[in-house]
This record gives C-alpha cells, sequence and structure tokens, in this order.
C-alpha cells in the first residue's frame, strides 16, 4: 500500500504520458492511476491520493474533452502545472516488422498527432480510450499485424518492440497539465511569475465578454488563454481563462473587479506559479 500523502491520481493506464508527467514533475510520488478523470479527483477527494496530474491541452490537438466542466466541478483546486513534451513511438510485439502493420491503435488525441505515419504506412488507425491502454491491449493479443502508438514507458511496460521513434507530425507536442489538491495553496501577492485560473460566464447583454474584457486590458493583465465552451443549453456563454498575476495584486484585483459587472458568475479555480516552459517561451 502506498502512502496517500505520497500519492498522485492521474486519468489512464500504467504508461500513459500523464504517468510520464507525473514521474517528472513528482520523481519522490506514487502515480496511482484511474479509470475516468472523475476518478482522479475522487481519489484526492478521499484521501487516496494528495495530488492529481490532469491534462487539460494540447499544442497540437488542443483543448482535452471535457476538461473544462470537470475541473469546476471537481471541487479541487489547481495549485500548480506541468508541461510534458510528447514523443509517439511506434509499438508492436516482438519480432513485428513495419510492413507487418495493418492497423494502428491509441488514443483519439495520438492518432491525430501522427497522421503521416498513418498516411505513410496506409494502416488503419483504431481509438483506443488511452495510448497506454492500446498498447496493453496489443500486448495481450500479441498479433503481429497490430500496432500501437505509446510510450516509451509503455513499451518498457508491456513488452513492446519500438519500430519508430518520436513518430509525431510536429516537435513542439506539448500537453499542458494542471496539478490539483484538496485545498488550496496560496503562494501569496509578493511572489513574481504567478498564473490565475477561473471561470466565468457573461450576462446575456451586447457586447458582454468585450466589456468584461476591457479591464484586463486596461490593467494591463496578460491573458494566456481564454476559451469558450458550452453549457447544458448550448449556450456559448461560459469561458475558461489563465491570467498572469495574484488576485491581491493591484492590477489584477481592478481587472476582476471590472470583470464582476459583466457576469454571472465567477469561480478561481486557483492560482499559483508558473512553470518553468513559460519563461523558457517567453
Amino acid at each position: 500500500m502506498s502512502d496517500p500523502a505520497n500519492t498522485i491520481s492521474f486519468q489512464g493506464m500504467l504508461g500513459a504520458y500523464s504517468m510520464m508527467a507525473c514521474r517528472a514533475a513528482y520523481p519522490d510520488m506514487t502515480p496511482l492511476p484511474c479509470r475516468t478523470f472523475n476518478d482522479a479527483f475522487e481519489a484526492v477527494r478521499s484521501g487516496e491520493a494528495a495530488l492529481a496530474m490532469i491534462p487539460i491541452d494540447n499544442s497540437v490537438a488542443g483543448r482535452v474533452a471535457d476538461i473544462h466542466h470537470l475541473l469546476p466541478q471537481s471541487g479541487l483546486h489547481i495549485v500548480g502545472e506541468h508541461f510534458q513534451r510528447v514523443n509517439h513511438q511506434l509499438l508492436a510485439v516482438p519480432g513485428t516488422t513495419i510492413d507487418e502493420l495493418t492497423h494502428v491503435h491509441s488514443h483519439v488525441h495520438a492518432l491525430g498527432q501522427v497522421r503521416k505515419l498513418v498516411a505513410e504506412l496506409g494502416v488503419e488507425p483504431v481509438v483506443h480510450v488511452d495510448t497506454a491502454g492500446a498498447a496493453k491491449d496489443i500486448a495481450a493479443a500479441g498479433v503481429k499485424s497490430q500496432g500501437a502508438i505509446s510510450s516509451e514507458l509503455a513499451a518498457e511496460l508491456y513488452g513492446l518492440d519500438i519500430l519508430r521513434s518520436d513518430v509525431e507530425d510536429s516537435e513542439h507536442n506539448t500537453t499542458r497539465f494542471v496539478v490539483m489538491n484538496k485545498q488550496p495553496i496560496d503562494p501569496g501577492p509578493d511572489q513574481a511569475g504567478l498564473v490565475t485560473t477561473f471561470v466565468f460566464s457573461v450576462r446575456n447583454i451586447p457586447a458582454s465578454l468585450y466589456k468584461a474584457m476591457g479591464g484586463f486590458a486596461t490593467n494591463g493583465v496578460n491573458m494566456t488563454k481564454l476559451e469558450s465552451y458550452v453549457d447544458a443549453d448550448f449556450n456559448a456563454a461560459q469561458f475558461y481563462a489563465d491570467v498572469e498575476g495574484h488576485p491581491e495584486q493591484t492590477a489584477l484585483k481592478l481587472a476582476l473587479e471590472e470583470l464582476d459587472f459583466f457576469t454571472d458568475h465567477l469561480h478561481i479555480l486557483g492560482t499559483y506559479p508558473s512553470h518553468d516552459f513559460r519563461r523558457r517561451k517567453a
């Protein structure tokens, strides 16, 4: 039994990229695989894990489906972020040659990131729940015609050969994760290099989003991410945002006060130190 205080949950099976992110960001913690995102959240809520590593978007595939709905409902708080470089490997059972492959299995996002390889090989893509699960399934089947797009870690765990390395279409293929905790961890307004994440819904009035964003521009607050998503009635009035700064710092405090005039709902998910990846790209 692992120590819950030293355990970090993730969605996926052993060998998933989320597990690799857990190992990279928290090498001393034990990764806990979970079937769904809600299961990963519940592991933290119940005390089975101290943290959850949750993918939020990818530089190639875009937003992780449904995550914007799930984060506010999780009851957890964002306390950190991690950027994980994604290097896809073409895997197969030992002794397979590339020309024997007829199908390649993986998560829908991963398949979308290796379109050039799929076209080059003329294989049929097969969607799985996750990349590691695809690797595990083809290892269990033991059929040489079936390949998988997954991680180097999955190849090691499931005894598969790597037929070709780093097969992703884009060299900048990177996934951003947020780290969730049962309690918020406030880094304080005096620390530099902070990110605040929040979700909000605008009032149903003309130019409400334009007016809501005005406070960030006039107060010089850099908004690094803004995405809309539909609510239960399919009204595109829900938004997810990342901004630089702390809510108690003057510029962001004023911007949020102005935002409040044009919103029906504002939920701050967390304020946390930015990852080094942002600073390297600045």
